[in-house]
């Protein structure tokens, strides 16, 4: 399609405040930037449209440098949890839940948080047993690194008082009882008890989520999910037919965990302009909602843990060096600095090829050494802003006022030259990237009308935020030269917006509405109601 866009505010994100008064669009890619008269002269003929922004905003396609984009479709075609502020009001939606389950089915849910509790107690089997005797149930966490389940769903894993915790992972016990209650690695227990999902149900729940993030701005994502859905072909099947095919294109950056990577590797691959496959993703720990990011000193509000260590040294070593056998970059999970310490020193040993760098996920936990260690080394991070809205006044209690000083700390990475992407790692996060941008921004709880800024000074200014989305999630996966900016041989990837986030005070910037957007030049979604 040939298309001039005009009309309202077009911002390039070539440096801040550029702005284009028109761009031309021909076959997905942006051919001019210009005047409106220049390129209708240009480019004008019978089969060039003519569309008018009416005033609205243009950005670069925002993309969302870390989610699990099938898990955000899962999520919903589950139960939802993530707005519920009682263990009671949980256990009433599962067990309304249960109504539309066949006999014999699991009863999943997703999303549960304590720390929105009254009292921040973890769900467990003592508050699942009494209505569900006979269901399995398992009600994942927020964070997904702690799940909740009854005693129906132990006895289907064979979970007993004798089983030992695994490596990297903790059943939760007392007297020596599983509560249901387990974390990290743990719950593969679990997991590997549950009848596997269809073909159908994994291609729903992609198309579901890819559909959502159009509603929400965005034209792309980087998504690690190819190890959760049995075979690994299933989820790689799902995103040939859907996004491989070009029938709902969205710019898909997909990670391969580890545990799949041969067999993903000997496989023949999808390939097409909205598909492609990037670094092999490993955990180093877990969260700070469950206590199990490995910290180098006990967690404050209980002394008696610092964490969890998913992978001894000589695995994750071992890990790391197949990622380099086979030519990849890594992608690891690492919020506590010692699991964040842990991999910048095998990354030191086993650095990444000329050209290439390592990615590390939410680094929500550092010190001043660590950071400037990073900025010296081949290391990306992808952050995910809204974890400051999500995760305070809370986190201040797991960390303790000192370790807060250097946590979060979105403005000093950036300021110290590492080149830092925007996530939301949804299904865990809101996938909206104007929370993210706005998290970015404030640095508010969302749990405290008109509370604090906390830690003022990591704020990020509004084009910094936007950066997160644009020209940082295209430079993270080596596309900086073909994404995340509005500029001649530019992918036509746009977020259009109903204001200028540039002129909102940033308390509204969520009240800015999704107008269109618009993929390889395509119109995906458009606002139905825009007047």
């Amino acid at each position: 399609m040939k298309a001039i866009w005009y009309g309202g505010l077009i911002y390039t994100m070539v440096t801040e405040g550029q702005k284009a008064e028109a761009v031309y669009v021909e076959g997905g890619v942006i051919k001019e930037t210009g005047s409106f008269a220049e390129l209708k002269k240009a480019y004008g003929s019978p089969d060039t449209k003519e569309i008018n922004l009416h005033g609205a905003v243009m950005f670069p396609g925002f993309v969302d440098s870390h989610l699990h984009l099938i898990g955000h479709g899962e999520k919903q075609l589950r139960l939802d949890l993530s707005s519920f502020t009682s263990k009671e009001a949980i256990v009433r939606a599962a067990q309304e839940s249960e109504r539309y389950l066949a006999e014999g089915e699991w009863l999943i849910g997703e999303g549960w948080n304590e720390n929105q509790f009254d009292k921040p107690e973890y769900v467990t089997k003592h508050d699942l047993d009494q209505l569900f005797p006979d269901r399995p149930v398992m009600l994942k966490r927020i964070c997904r690194h702690a799940v909740a389940v009854n005693s129906a769903a132990l006895k289907a894993a064979g979970i007993t008082s004798q089983t030992p915790d695994p490596d990297g992972g903790v059943i939760v016990k007392t007297d020596g009882e599983p509560t249901g209650l387990l974390l990290d690695k743990a719950q593969d227990l679990i997991t590997q008890a549950i009848p596997p999902v269809s073909q159908a149900y994994v291609d729903r729940a992609l198309k579901t989520a890819i559909t959502d993030c159009w509603k929400k701005g965005l034209t792309g994502g980087h998504s690690e999910d190819l190890s959760y859905y049995g075979d690994v072909s299933v989820p790689v099947t799902a995103y040939k037919t859907a996004v491989g095919s070009g029938q709902y294109p969205f710019r898909c950056h997909l990670l391969v965990h580890h545990q799949v990577v041969d067999k993903w590797d000997a496989m023949e691959k999808p390939e097409g302009p909205y598909l492609e496959f990037g670094a092999m993703k490993i955990f180093a720990d877990g969260a700070l909602g469950g206590r199990t990011a490995l910290l180098k000193e006990p967690y404050h509000d209980d002394p008696s843990t610092n964490g969890v260590q998913v992978h001894d040294d000589k695995t994750l070593y071992r890990l790391i060096k197949k990622a380099r056998e086979k030519g990849m970059e890594a992608a690891v999970h690492a919020i506590g600095d010692l699991a964040f310490e842990k991999v910048l020193d095998v990354i030191e040993q086993l650095p990444p090829k000329p050209g290439q760098h390592d990615r590390l996920i939410h680094a929500q936990v550092l010190n001043r050494e660590l950071i400037k260690k990073t900025a010296a080394m081949p290391v990306a991070l992808d952050i995910q802003p809204h974890f400051v809205a999500s995760d305070f006044p809370w986190v201040i209690d797991r960390l303790g006022e000192q370790r807060m000083k250097t946590a979060f700390a979105w403005k000093t990475l950036i300021e110290e030259g590492i080149l830092c992407a925007g996530g939301s790692d949804a299904p865990i996060e809101p996938i909206e990237p104007l929370l993210g941008i706005q998290s970015a921004v404030l640095r508010t709880s969302g749990r405290q009308k008109n509370g604090p800024s906390y830690n003022e000074n990591e704020r990020l200014t509004v084009y910094q935020a936007i950066q997160l989305y644009t020209t940082g999630s295209a430079a993270i996966i080596h596309k900086e030269c073909t994404r995340g900016k509005i500029e001649k041989g530019f992918d036509a990837d746009f977020t259009i917006l109903s204001g200028d986030p540039f002129a909102a005070e940033p308390e509204h910037l969520h009240r800015l509405k999704v107008e269109k957007t618009v993929v390889g030049g395509q119109i995906v979604y458009e606002k139905e109601d825009r007047l």
